[in-house]
């Protein structure tokens, strides 16, 4: 059973609640919505149920959103593994540094998570034909899903995406646009076709259930550490529904009373060529103005905008975290050093996560042993090109 109640919007602004038994994308006053569930009753449900359950996201199904019977759209995604990273650590001068390896999801990324989720909500709304905007691993994900379920895959992609991404979402029978000009273009060209087609959007945060599957990631990280959280969550930040999904899931994990004490300092990392988070943070803005000329290697960190920038900065402070940019030639470093000393598969997104975690070190923001965990959000497998 799920406990899964209603939707209701992120602000809030006073409208809703909403029904999670029909099609909903973002609030009448234009935020993102958020699944919310009967915690009352909810706490009668023990973690200790949670000994003898699969390995995957879906282990957690109490708390995501499944209405009655339904089964989720699944390719084994999640309960991906949490490594010492005892080398890395040493070169960097701490003794507790772990890493989250994304990488092991089902077409390679976190993005596995997201879109099982929505996905399967989209499939038993009775939608017909997905519709995304992507940079490449999401439209991945969309497309392995979509083929799963038997629904009918729409891509829009910016023209100047990597090969890699375009064939694989041509693998699962997804029908791919190339568009001019970064991911907010792309995302308007899908909306421009499909909204009077009717297809269902699952952009970043425009539906409510991308974020309930990479909120999955919080439960995980507190049951893989004995349920206690670490110190440090060192997180490469596009449209930032990890960050959200994960504070939501501690605050869900509070109130069943399974965690308590402290929570983890959030830090984003972005891109120094598109740090659009970054710039809002150190300017104490809540929201974030859109970068001009986005530029860099990493596609999951070339968002200009996010619809959920105030919810990543809300984190971000909350957790009394903070948010810093680096350069291309740092992410790569960083991919080499996570593969040479960890024997990890990372992303130019991972690599990002080991620049963020020196520059943190030298200036004396963590200490020695205080507990940190860098998530590896994909596979660098689609972006050797950039190793060369």
């Amino acid at each position: 059973m799920s406990y899964f109640s209603h939707l209701e919007c992120s602000v809030p602004c006073g409208a809703g609640p909403y029904d999670p038994n029909k099609i909903h994308h973002l609030c009448a006053c234009g935020a993102p919505l958020l699944a919310r569930y009967d915690l009352a009753r909810a706490r009668a449900w023990s973690r200790d149920t949670l000994t003898d359950r699969e390995p995957t996201m879906w282990r957690y199904r109490e708390m995501m959103p499944l209405v009655n019977a339904e089964r989720p759209v699944t390719l084994g995604e999640g309960f991906t593994p949490l490594i010492h990273a005892t080398r890395l650590g040493r070169a960097v001068g701490l003794t507790s540094v772990h890493i989250k390896d994304e990488s092991l999801n089902p077409t390679n990324s976190f993005k596995a998570r997201g879109l099982s989720a929505a996905v399967t909500r989209a499939f038993h709304l009775g939608a017909k034909v997905l519709a995304i905007p992507s940079a490449g691993n999401a439209a991945n994900a969309m497309a392995a899903y979509a083929a799963s379920a038997g629904l009918e895959a729409r891509v829009f992609m910016p023209r100047d995406v990597k090969a890699p991404f375009i064939r694989e979402c041509q693998l699962y029978g997804a029908a791919v646009e190339l568009v001019d000009g970064l991911i907010t273009d792309a995302g308007r060209v899908a909306a421009e076709k499909g909204t009077p087609l009717g297809w269902y959007d699952v952009s970043t945060l425009k539906e409510p259930y991308r974020i309930e599957g990479k909120k999955t990631m919080g439960y995980e990280l507190a049951e893989q550490s004995g349920w206690r959280l670490p110190d440090w969550i060192i997180y490469p930040t596009g449209g930032g529904t990890g960050m959200v999904g994960m504070w939501k899931a501690f605050d869900e994990m509070e109130r069943l009373g399974w965690i308590s004490g402290p929570r983890p300092r959030m830090v984003t990392v972005q891109a120094a060529g598109c740090a659009p988070i970054v710039r809002a943070f150190d300017a104490h803005h809540e929201k974030a103005e859109p970068w001009v000329g986005a530029h860099t290697l990493a596609d999951g960190l070339r968002v200009p905008r996010a619809i959920g920038d105030f919810l990543i900065l809300r984190a971000i402070r909350e957790s009394g975290g903070t948010a810093l940019a680096v350069s291309d030639e740092e992410m790569v470093a960083g991919m080499r050093e996570m593969g040479r000393l960890e024997g990890v598969s990372a992303a130019p997104e991972g690599g990002a996560a080991v620049a963020a975690l020196r520059h943190l070190v030298k200036r004396g923001a963590i200490r020695q042993a205080e507990v940190v965990v860098l998530f590896n959000t994909g596979g660098a497998l689609k972006y050797l090109e950039v190793l060369e």
